[in-house]
């Protein structure tokens, strides 16, 4: 049997609410058929909602709009919610698929900062990796993957303002090579550090996005070559997909 909202005027707006977040905007009789009311009684709902903040008259179009107030109250919600507790049970579960270590960066400017660090007690070797400390953008896997969601003129201020240094024999100084790569990184879905900030590591990574839909975050598997062969790369791949589709359906739903 289908529960129905003890209170009905709760029911109806926040019906109106969802039906105008849903639809950007209606009109009267759009409302009124869409909750089957009456349109003197819609009229009361949307004048409601009105004047509690959520939804605005379009002066031009007469349309119902719902207000920025949802955007701010969003804004809040997610302020009190720490990320790395949000996504450190996906990153865990990561780590067990994987058996290799798995990092979480936050971008910051031309650096990503280690923000959580999970990892693997089944393997001999451990990353000098420690929360804190610092990555530059252009020559990492979760560098790449965030440069390669942002727009070319962003990724060209980033080379620009980076200290561009052949880390290891391997690290990309070259743009035109760099923006070659992130094309890659595109296609691909995932980013590759090719021993290019650590000689004789290879870390596989993808980008993250804030609830605002802004790329913000990163998260990499990091290995040393012997376990890191194009073959485990491509089953790495696998995992590290799926648990960003899962983390990106909770953190933007």
């Amino acid at each position: 049997m289908e529960e129905k909202n003890p209170i009905q005027v709760a029911d109806r707006l926040f019906g109106a609410l969802e039906f105008l977040v849903e639809s950007g905007g209606a009109g009267l009789m759009e409302v009124s058929e869409e909750l089957k009311l009456n349109k003197s009684t819609a009229h009361r709902v949307l004048n409601s909602l009105i004047y509690m903040g959520y939804a605005r008259q379009n002066e031009t179009s007469g349309k119902y709009e719902p207000s920025l107030k949802l955007v701010d109250m969003a804004g809040r919600i997610m302020g009190n919610i720490d990320i790395v507790d949000v996504v450190r049970p996906y990153l865990r579960t990561l780590m067990e698929q994987a058996e290799e270590t798995v990092h979480f960066v936050e971008r910051e400017g031309t650096e990503a900062v280690y923000i959580d660090k999970v990892e693997c007690p089944r393997n001999g070797i451990q990353m000098v990796s420690r929360i804190g400390s610092r990555i530059p953008l252009y020559c990492s896997g979760v560098g790449k993957a965030i440069a390669a969601d942002l727009e070319r003129r962003e990724v060209e201020a980033i080379w620009k303002s980076s200290s561009i240094t052949p880390l290891t024999s391997h690290t990309i100084t070259d743009y035109g090579a760099f923006c070659r790569e992130l094309d890659e990184v595109r296609k691909r879905g995932y980013a590759l550090d090719n021993e290019e900030n650590e000689s004789g590591v290879r870390c596989i990574a993808v980008d993250l996005r804030d609830y605002t839909g802004r790329v913000r975050y990163a998260f990499s598997i990091s290995a040393p070559v012997s376990r890191m062969d194009d073959e485990r790369i491509e089953k790495l791949a696998e995992f590290i997909l799926t648990t960003k589709a899962q983390i990106e359906k909770k953190v933007c739903p």
